[in-house]
């Protein structure tokens, strides 16, 4: 007798759930498999320890005061690419994030030039 793969399913549809658990017991022990869940692969690049080092930094613009505005909309201008008015948009409320998804030594980059047109910024 040979079942379709619809009347398998039909079939495991009615089963209750201590039915299905013992069917899965009896499949791996005729079968010589497992049902476990995969088991989370390390990310190329981690610490031999497991530490959590951060490889992704967000720039946030913290502070701007009112006499450096101008540098700092122009600052971030270069470093977003944005026009004028979203620029002045960004600056005008910070705290704000500039950037996301930064390494670490491109976003220190961004912190410094904020810092240069004369506000505060952050790594996160």
């Amino acid at each position: 007798m040979s079942l379709s793969q619809d009347q398998v399913m039909e079939y495991f549809e009615k089963m209750t759930l201590l039915e299905a658990a013992d069917f899965a017991k009896a499949f791996e022990d005729k079968f010589g498999v497992t049902a476990a869940a995969p088991v989370a692969v390390a990310m190329p690049g981690a610490a031999a320890g497991g530490g959590d080092e951060q490889t992704e930094f967000t720039v946030i613009l913290k502070s701007v005061p009112a006499d450096k505005k101008i540098a700092t909309i122009k600052e971030v201008r270069s470093i977003t690419g944005l026009g004028l008015k979203e620029a002045k948009e960004l600056v005008e409320s910070a705290p704000k994030e500039i950037k996301a998804d930064l390494p670490k030594d491109e976003a220190e980059k961004i912190k410094a030039a904020i810092e240069k047109a004369g506000s505060t910024a952050e790594l996160k």
